[in-house]
């Protein structure tokens, strides 16, 4: 395969990046895996750094040196200065004639439909949702957090639950089962040791994504509080997709709504059934589900898109991916 044919596609989130070299009949000529895409943590140098070694992995493999499109949906292109920024690095790599680089959002909305409409909204350690329609039109949110309106995902959860917890055990705040079963999590024996293991960084920060599943638990055994803290996330989730769904004009017909990221893939029944009760009265015709095929998959389709592939192309790489 060379220059003029075939797609890169990349999907590279903050924890992880996928990699595939696509063939223009749809066949996955190699794979790589590698580390997430962060460069607001380590700065755009870095990023790209640990980005093009696993690219060139994926390209060593598939026996060319560039292809004729790069797809690169990634974590952190949340702005459009940002995706131009981005585009323009990945465009001095030399990995392809043209190069279109979107949110990775957009990898697992296009990952779970057959044709490029409706929504996604991915819940993983932020949270984010897009929505797009074939004519080319898209609808998006900053995505940065509260400073752009922004609620939930595993981080802001375990914040939430800790908040609460913490709260409930010095009394300014409700009774909650979180008080001694976020403490156990880490073997502590309380909401005062844990406070402390967090502020100390005996207990690495890093962990404290860990407390995220032990909120969902509390809440599918009854607690309260674990409880409303989960329906509010459920609540943000549908208003993302909603709002993006209404600015598309896309409420009045039957649309798909993709569910993505950990905390969505988890799961979790008490959330996956509030988010669908809320989206059964808010938008009837949507109907959502949770993608589990790898995203990279969307950012193939969405290459294949770009290049006019033919339709056998489609099936051949979906096959590829169980999609």
């Amino acid at each position: 395969m060379g220059l003029t044919a075939g797609v890169l596609a990349i999907d590279a989130g903050n924890s992880k990046t996928d990699v595939a070299v696509i063939a223009p009949d749809g066949t996955v000529a190699a794979t790589a895996r590698g580390e997430g895409f962060r460069p607001p943590a380590v700065g755009l140098d870095r990023a790209m750094s640990t980005l093009r070694s696993t690219v060139t992995r994926a390209l060593t493999a598939a026996g060319t040196p560039a292809v004729s499109h790069v797809s690169a949906c990634l974590a952190n292109a949340d702005l459009p200065v940002e995706e131009e920024q981005l585009t323009a690095a990945l465009t001095a790599c030399g990995w392809g004639e043209t190069v279109e680089v979107r949110n990775d959002t957009f990898a697992i909305l296009r990952a779970g439909v057959t044709e490029p409409r409706g929504g996604a909204v991915v819940c993983g350690a932020g949270i984010n949702c897009v929505g797009m329609r074939p004519d080319g039109r898209t609808a998006r949110f900053p995505a940065l957090g509260r400073i752009s309106g922004d609620w939930g995902g595993g981080w802001a959860l375990a914040e939430e639950a800790l908040w609460h917890a913490a709260r409930a055990d010095d009394g300014r705040g409700a009774p909650t089962s979180l008080t001694s079963a976020l403490p156990a999590h880490f073997g502590l024996p309380g909401m005062p040791a844990l406070i402390e293991a967090l502020h100390l960084e005996k207990v690495a920060p890093v962990r404290r994504h860990e407390l995220t599943p032990v909120l969902f638990a509390e809440a599918a055994e009854g607690d309260a509080v674990a409880r409303a803290i989960v329906d509010r996330q459920a609540e943000e989730i549908v208003t993302m997709a909603v709002v993006a769904l209404r600015r598309l004009e896309l409420l009045d017909e039957e649309t798909p709504v993709l569910l993505g990221g950990g905390v969505l893939a988890a799961g979790h029944a008490v959330l996956l059934d509030r988010i669908h009760g809320l989206l059964a009265e808010r938008a009837p015709k949507a109907g959502a589900r949770v993608v589990a095929v790898r995203p990279v998959l969307g950012a193939g389709l969405l290459g294949l898109d770009r290049v006019g592939a033919p339709a056998p192309a489609y099936e051949r790489l979906r096959s590829r991916y169980g999609g």
